[in-house]
This record gives structure tokens, C-alpha cells and sequence, in this order.
């Protein structure tokens, strides 16, 4: 069995990667990566590398060769991931690979979070594609947060317009190591795994982990919305993507980054690490 990984140099596909040695023999992976001297680390380890963009089709075809299993890690290009994905899609298909997982976002076909759009448009193009294939709709990261540990650090406070609504992040190594699980599992797989922490918390929880964190007291500034942007904005963030934060959090106050299913703690058969230890950088 081969599997593949794009994105494997990245925060999450290196994670993955390491997640698959645990329980594969290096032989058995392959790291599809943009920039060959990213990952020589990842080469170092027997693992075989092999060179692709999300844009070049003809060196996908090449990079998925042989490989009966794909993560397809979702891009960074916002505007362009639709069309991307779908390059990495139809190699996968015209190269017979078995299984596709895809890291999609938390209840893409309802969700308004801003990224759910280009999410929900590959979750359709898979359906319609034909290919055996797997979401994992990922929730936020704990390591989202880590800015907001370095600004609380400086002013105290942390800015949001998410009301009460709760998140339930998870570990960039726990959702990792949930693909691993899905890629090399005998056991029967679900169509969709909504995949959050065990524990759902609120801005003022934030703000007592990140305090736990800096020891230093931190204050939660609730404000509207437009009130964030500006804010945002003032301190020198792009508008862009001030508006992302803005939009995110409305998204948040609605509850859509509740995460109830337990399937992260049952794809890895034990609690997910708390968020205190994700804004540390444990494990």
C-alpha cells in the first residue's frame, strides 16, 4: 500500500507524516511537496519525495502514480483552491487511487464561516467526481490562537465579536494524527468526520487559558463587529484580513465552531489535548 500526502511540508502535512510512521513502514508514504529543500527533513526520514504544485496536473499525474491512498490537504490559495483541488482530483482518479480524504471545514455544506464556500465547492466536485473518497471537515486549530497569546501578552485584553458562541478546537497533532487513523484503518469508514476537540469553550475560557499561559490576568473586549474591523485595521492588520477575523468570529457567535460528534476522540481512541497545552506548543 502507498500512500500519499500533499502538502507535506506544511504545519499540518508534516504532522500527518510523522502520524503515518508511527504506523507504516517509510517505503509505504509519499510526501508530495512544491519546494524539494522544504523537505529534506521529511526525505531524511526514507520517506520518498516527490515534486507537484496544486496548479500542474501533469506533475500530479507523476507525484500520484502508484499511490493507492490520498490526503488531499486543502491549499492556502483563497480564490484559486476550487480549480486546485480539482487538479489534485482528477490525477487521483486517472492514476486509480483507492481512497481520497479530503481536510474540509466544520459543516461546509451549512456553515457561514467564511472559508466554507471553496470548501463545499471540492466537497461537490468529490461527489460528482466518482472517486471513493472521505471527508474530514476539520475545526479550528488551537494554534489559531497563538497570536492572540502574543497580543493578550502585550495589551491584556483579547479582542472578538463572537459573543458566547463556543469552539471546539483541536491540536494540529491530534486532527494529524485523525488522518493517519483514516488512512491506514482496516476498520469501515464514514463518509464525514466532523472533527473538534473534546472540550467546547468561550472567549472568557480563552482568555483564562491564554492568562494560565503568560501568568498575567487577560480581559475579553467584546465589541461589534464593524467595531473589530476597525480596530483590526488601526493596529495595522490588511483589511482583509481584519474582515476574515470579523466574519469568522460571526460565524463563531452562531455557534458553528460547536463541534458535537466525538469523532475525533474516537477516530483516536483517547481525550484530545486541551487547549491549554496547544497554546503552550505541547503535546
Amino acid at each position: 500500500m502507498t500512500i500519499a500526502v500533499t502538502a507535506a511540508t506544511g504545519h499540518l502535512g508534516s504532522l500527518v507524516v510523522d502520524a503515518l510512521l508511527d504506523r507504516v513502514p517509510a517505503s509505504e508514504i509519499v510526501a508530495v511537496v512544491r519546494d524539494a529543500n522544504k523537505a529534506r527533513p521529511i526525505a531524511a526520514k526514507g520517506v520518498e519525495v516527490r515534486i507537484a504544485s496544486y496548479d500542474d496536473r501533469e506533475a500530479l499525474d507523476a507525484a500520484l502514480a502508484g499511490a493507492d491512498k490520498v490526503l488531499l490537504i486543502s491549499g492556502n490559495e483563497i480564490g484559486h483552491r476550487p480549480r486546485q483541488h480539482a487538479n489534485v482530483i482528477d490525477a487521483a482518479i486517472a492514476q486509480g487511487v483507492s481512497l481520497l480524504a479530503y481536510t474540509s471545514a466544520p459543516s461546509a455544506d451549512t456553515s457561514t464561516l467564511p472559508v466554507a464556500p471553496e470548501h463545499l465547492e471540492t466537497e461537490k466536485y468529490l461527489a460528482s467526481s466518482g472517486i471513493e473518497h472521505v471527508l474530514l471537515r476539520n475545526g479550528w486549530y488551537h494554534e489559531n490562537y497563538l497570536p492572540s497569546v502574543e497580543s493578550a501578552a502585550q495589551t491584556g485584553t483579547l479582542l472578538t465579536s463572537a459573543g458566547d458562541g463556543k469552539i471546539s478546537s483541536a491540536a494540529r497533532a491530534d486532527l494529524a494524527e485523525a488522518a493517519a487513523v483514516v488512512l491506514t484503518t482496516d476498520a469501515p469508514l464514514k463518509a464525514v468526520y466532523e472533527l473538534g476537540g473534546d472540550v467546547a469553550w468561550t472567549q472568557d475560557e480563552l482568555a483564562a487559558a491564554i492568562s494560565e499561559v503568560i501568568g498575567k490576568p487577560v480581559s475579553v473586549s467584546q465589541v461589534t463587529p464593524a467595531r473589530q474591523v476597525a480596530i483590526l485595521k488601526d493596529a495595522g492588520v490588511p483589511e482583509q484580513w481584519a474582515d476574515f477575523a470579523a466574519a469568522s468570529d460571526v460565524s463563531i457567535s452562531k455557534g458553528e465552531l460547536e463541534v458535537t460528534t466525538g469523532d475525533l476522540h474516537d477516530l483516536l481512541g483517547r481525550p484530545t489535548i486541551p487547549l491549554v497545552d496547544g497554546l503552550r506548543g505541547q503535546k
